[in-house]
């Protein structure tokens, strides 16, 4: 395994905050110029948890690892090999590994997630373990 710097958890966080809010507020407008009313009540369906997944898998893949909130905070996925991430990772890590066990322990695997970021050297979440990825600082990743 190479020699890197993992992400706290401060920097994940806001970068999560970032990505979330970015893309809200475009496809808002975007709504917005298609139909003269502005609403972000869409954020609450199906369609738009299976939009953000989709572009939680797929936008690494074609971006090195980054999405928009990792990207401007300097920070992307990785394997734990160092390679960049594939579509195996990605569907562990956030179809898996996030959102379904997250929806199955009712939340509680994201505040363990919380603690294990936290206090875990590797700053791991469950997300992380189930993908085979970390989160690093761009600048050292490679």
């Amino acid at each position: 395994m190479e020699s890197y710097t993992h992400a706290n958890f401060l920097e994940r966080l806001l970068a999560k905050f970032l990505d979330f809010n970015i893309l809200s507020l475009s496809i808002a407008l975007l709504f917005f110029m298609m139909t003269g009313h502005f609403s972000i009540d869409w954020r609450s369906s199906l369609t738009w948890d299976f939009f953000y997944v989709f572009y939680l898998v797929v936008t690494p893949l074609l971006w090195s690892g980054y999405v928009i909130g990792k990207r401007i905070c300097k920070i992307k996925l990785k394997q734990t090999n160092g390679d960049n991430v594939d579509i195996s990772n990605m569907i562990r890590r956030e179809v898996v590994g996030f959102h379904l066990i997250g929806f199955l322990t009712l939340g509680l695997s994201l505040i363990a997630s919380v603690f294990m970021v936290i206090f875990r050297e590797d700053k791991r979440a469950i997300h992380d373990l189930i993908g085979g990825t970390y989160v690093a600082k761009a600048d050292q990743s490679h």
